[in-house]
């Protein structure tokens, strides 16, 4: 079943971003498939495109360490599903939605280039 039909209007998927000007036929796009997004946004970069259809994002934040009194800083990787419609690379600033497990380790999918 084709989920998007050509000249379909992009979804309002709840945040304030503007959709992609590209359309693609991803059942897993936020915006030109069925995938809602709830939960958490977060910003990064992307530091890895090598599997199809998902990066890897980098976030990093500090951390205070109560013993010292002072912060340090610490990064997470977040594994998210990119949609053909954005065209990522790695170094690029994105922001990604929380949605439903998509895989093993992708409950992630971006909504945004910075």
């Amino acid at each position: 079943m084709n989920v998007l039909a050509e000249g379909k209007q992009p979804r309002d998927i709840g945040l304030n971003i503007k959709a992609p000007s590209e359309s693609c036929a991803d059942r897993d796009c936020p915006f030109h498939g069925v995938l809602p997004v709830r939960g958490q946004i977060l910003t990064g970069v992307v530091v890895s495109t090598k599997r199809h259809g998902t990066i890897a994002v980098q976030r990093e934040f500090q951390h205070f360490v109560k013993k010292y009194e002072r912060y340090e800083k610490r990064t997470s990787v977040y594994h998210a599903h990119c949609p053909p419609c954005m065209k990522l690379g790695v170094g690029d600033q994105v922001r990604i939605a929380e949605c439903r497990p998509l895989s093993k380790t992708v409950s992630f999918v971006a909504v945004e280039k910075l």
